[in-house]
């Protein structure tokens, strides 16, 4: 049986087969309606339930014959999910005369906690990406005293370090000196653009200059500022009707930390210095002092013991480092690799948060489906409530980012779409949507080259190149296209430091040099400030119902619909001309390579 075959006898997606639309909350009731043609003979249906976190206890429901519709009979059947909070996995056999059927495939029903309440300002809005360091400095800092034998670039405009050492290390010791000072001056800036979340890659006291090793998780790095600094950056933020989300890095610490001490650096013991240290529990030797876990075995970012009640209560407890920033200010974290930390650390995060802000948010770095992920053979718990509120939307990037390239549209809204069945409402809306960030390629640079060149460039190649003229012209074509949709799309349109400024560079360091101020691409940053103003101003897009459009080769379009206002964003990536199907029925012509946001008449609001 074909695809389509299948999707015509039973589509998740299609209200005559399964009501209510997507993932349902615990205390539902479910109705199912298989379709098979009637010459098929079949007599009766079965729909068989596996509930995967009742230790795949299986249920079968019958389901009657309800009638025809036209040369389909109709099977019906109601599945009550009770208090269960899991995933459902469902498929369906059918039974004839002639012997019994099982009906290819299975499908996933997600049941999500019915209390969870997820407040919806961050999906709402523009969210921005800063790299701390990288941002803006007022002055040159002087290192002397500070943890990791820091360098410090005289020239703003100089290139990251990317060789490795003598002892072939790539130590990320090189600091350039953006601080918090320089964040609050910027804040104008950040406000043109339409910002309303500032994302800040780590801030707290660490070693390298990425800062994803923490030596302090209770101290500011003091390049970048004091912890008056950050109530001050806060305060005004939100004077401003921004939002501060900090980067919570709690699967690991630092080599060079007060929790372990490696280098000896820190004058009270760390659980390198053995049992007598009160962080010794925190991490996992198997043999002490010099065989330890770290992530992915970079001995420089020793892995935290998740089990120990004294960093759970250090991190969660009611003066622990979740509950203490945000009472400096913050609004939400955003959890650095959250596939790493147990259900019980992301719930006891989650309760923190909540208790401290009520209207807290906690997004997780998740690379893939965050309702079906599994990380150490266990299915995660992501986004069924008390968890994680959003996640970081990779899929969304990869399948747009495709689509850009010379992909399907339709691929991308089959993407979008099987999300959107598998997520709560509030997790989808609550999605960190991005074309870039810390740990990606630059947005631009893909966009031009198509690859990230690691299989057939040096390193030295990719450091020294810039795009073309003829590749900057495609790429900037390509990143308006792409940034359209994802401010239309619901979730929050995130934007990575500089992107709006026509930074390039393949991977880590080259994606992180510094904002170049007094040289930005004024075309782009004109075009993200309109973009940012829209998204702040247009209900619609900020709250919308989602509606695919036209979806074809080259072009994606849908809609967003709130309280009687519809726009529509439309995107050709092809260098051909498309036709669009504007929803009255009319058509509407996209040139090569353009973008269009309309009103629901057809009137041009945006061009690319």
């Amino acid at each position: 049986m074909s695809a389509e075959e299948i999707q015509h006898w039973f589509d998740p997606g299609d209200p005559r087969c399964k009501k209510p639309y997507g993932a349902v909350p615990s205390r539902s009731l479910v109705s199912f309606t298989l379709r098979p043609p009637r010459q098929a003979g079949f007599l009766r249906a079965f729909l068989v339930a596996r509930w995967e976190f009742q230790g795949d206890a299986v249920t079968e429901l019958p389901l009657l014959w309800s009638g025809l519709d036209r040369d389909r009979d109709l099977f019906s059947g109601v599945l009550d999910t009770g208090d269960y909070v899991g995933l459902v996995w469902y498929s369906f056999r059918l039974e004839s005369q002639a012997g019994k059927v099982e009906f290819p495939g299975t499908f996933q029903l997600t049941v999500y906690d019915r209390a969870e309440q997820v407040p919806a300002w961050f999906g709402e809005g523009v969210c921005y990406q800063i790299f701390p360091d990288r941002f803006y400095r007022l002055s040159v800092p002087d290192p002397t005293g500070m943890v990791g034998g820091r360098t410090v670039h005289q020239s703003w405009e100089e290139e990251p370090e990317y060789r490795p050492d003598a002892r072939g290390e790539i130590r990320n010791r090189d600091f350039f000196g953006g601080s918090l000072a320089g964040i609050l001056e910027k804040l104008p800036y950040l406000e043109s653009l339409g910002v309303e979340t500032i994302y800040l890659c780590p801030i707290f006291e660490a070693p390298e200059n990425h800062r994803y090793g923490a030596a302090d998780y209770e101290k500011i790095d003091p390049m970048l500022g004091s912890r008056e600094d950050f109530v001050r950056l806060c305060d005004e933020a939100h004077r401003r009707g921004m939002r501060i989300m900090l980067d919570g890095v709690f699967n690991h610490t630092g080599f060079v930390s007060k929790y372990f001490n490696g280098d000896g650096s820190f004058p009270q013991p760390g659980a390198a210095q053995g049992p007598e240290s009160p962080y010794y529990d925190w991490f996992y030797f198997q043999r002490w002092p010099d065989q330890y876990a770290s992530w992915w075995g970079i001995y420089s970012l020793p892995t935290t013991n998740k089990e120990s009640p004294s960093w759970l209560e250090y991190i969660t407890g009611e003066n622990g480092v979740i509950r203490s920033w945000l009472r400096c200010g913050a609004d939400g974290w955003r959890l650095d690799v959250a596939d790493e930390l147990p259900d019980l650390v992301v719930n006891a995060i989650h309760a923190a948060a909540r208790a401290e802000k009520p209207d807290a948010v906690i997004i997780g770095e998740v690379w893939e489906d965050a309702s079906t992920k599994v990380a150490y053979d266990v299915r995660r718990r992501h986004v069924l409530g008390g968890h994680c509120d959003g996640v970081m939307n990779y899929p969304l990037r990869n399948s747009l980012l495709s689509f850009l390239l010379g992909g399907n549209g339709a691929g991308f809204r089959d993407t979008m779409e099987a999300l959107r069945q598998n997520y709560p409402g509030w997790a989808y809306r609550s999605c960190m949507n991005s074309l870039g960030t810390h740990d990606t390629l630059r947005a631009l640079t893909l966009l031009g080259v198509g690859g990230d060149k690691r299989g057939d460039t040096s390193r030295d190649w990719r450091f020294a190149h810039r795009l073309s003229p003829e590749e900057r012209t495609v790429a900037v074509a390509r990143l308006k296209l792409g940034s359209l949709l994802l401010y239309a799309f619901p979730g929050a349109p995130t934007l990575y430091y500089g992107d709006e400024a026509g930074m390039e560079g393949f991977e880590d360091p080259f994606n992180r040099r510094t904002f170049p101020w007094g040289h930005e691409d004024p075309q782009l940053t004109a075009w993200f400030s309109t973009l940012g103003q829209l998204r702040k101003h247009t209900p619609a897009l900020r709250r919308g119902d989602l509606t695919w459009l036209t979806c074809s080769d080259s072009v994606v379009s849908f809609s967003r619909t709130w309280a009687g206002e519809t726009l529509i964003a439309a995107a050709n990536a092809a260098p051909r001309e498309a036709g669009l199907t504007l929803p009255d029925g009319s058509h509407q012509k996209l040139q090569p390579m353009e973008g269009l946001l309309l009103a629901e008449s057809g009137q041009v609001l945006l061009r690319t």
